[in-house]
């Protein structure tokens, strides 16, 4: 007797692969295309390509925004920091000890 194991199809048109091969073309894409550029791109997948596929890649592109607007708004606040609310206060003691 042998024994069989049973694997589920996955051809259908919720197909898990084809929404993570969108979502791997949008990481690719992201490292030489701007946010425009891929804003672009995900409107041609939207009309070309699979329905999975298309979604993964709008997905990917979405929190590739996201991630820029949380790094853009981090990078501000510490631009607009104040160097000196930032440094360790001098010691009152020290200061009377250096004046003598």
């Amino acid at each position: 007797m042998t024994t069989m194991t049973i694997a589920p199809a996955t051809t259908g048109p919720d197909d898990a692969s084809e929404y993570a091969a969108g979502r791997a073309d949008a990481y690719d894409d992201s490292h030489t295309l701007t946010t425009p550029q891929l804003q672009a791109r995900a409107a041609q997948y939207t009309e070309h390509a699979t329905l999975p596929r298309a979604m993964g890649y709008v997905d990917r592109v979405l929190e590739i925004r996201w991630e820029d607007a949380a790094v853009t708004a981090a990078e501000t606040e510490l631009a607009h920091t104040d160097l000196a609310a930032t440094w360790a206060p001098v010691r009152p003691d020290y200061l009377s000890r250096s004046s003598r």
